[in-house]
């Protein structure tokens, strides 16, 4: 009987020792990303405000000018004329005037504005 039982066990001992892989999968990493920890210890990065207002204006002089608004309403692309290279301003808080650099001003809504450009006089422009 002793020998019965040995002869079961010793094919099952081999059959397991065969099967000695881990349960979990072996990952190899042979091409690691050389900026990884750059990248985990970065500061998160803040999106840019999504566009609520992209309008064409008409002004007082006949010329046609874009504008497009962002959300918080603290960003303005202006773009003269309409297809021109668009210049960003910035408005400190809701509601002021935005500006740029060199003498930029912008007022006004996705209604109407008033632009004024880099020495020259204000304009009125409407949609």
């Amino acid at each position: 009987m002793k020998m019965h039982i040995l002869l079961i066990a010793a094919p099952l001992a081999l059959l397991t020792a065969c099967n000695s892989q881990p349960s979990t999968p072996e990952v190899l990493d042979s091409n690691p990303d050389p900026m990884a920890n750059q990248i985990a210890n970065a500061a998160p990065v803040e999106l840019p405000p999504a566009i609520r207002a992209d309008k064409t204006f008409r002004c007082a002089d006949g010329s046609v000018i874009g504008v497009a608004f962002f959300q918080g309403d603290t960003l303005a692309n202006v773009r003269i004329p309409a297809t021109g290279t668009p210049t960003r301003l910035t408005a400190p808080a809701k509601g002021e005037p935005y500006t740029a650099e060199g003498g930029w001003k912008l007022t006004g809504d996705d209604k109407a504005v008033t632009v004024t450009e880099p020495g020259k006089k204000a304009l009125s422009c409407h949609t």
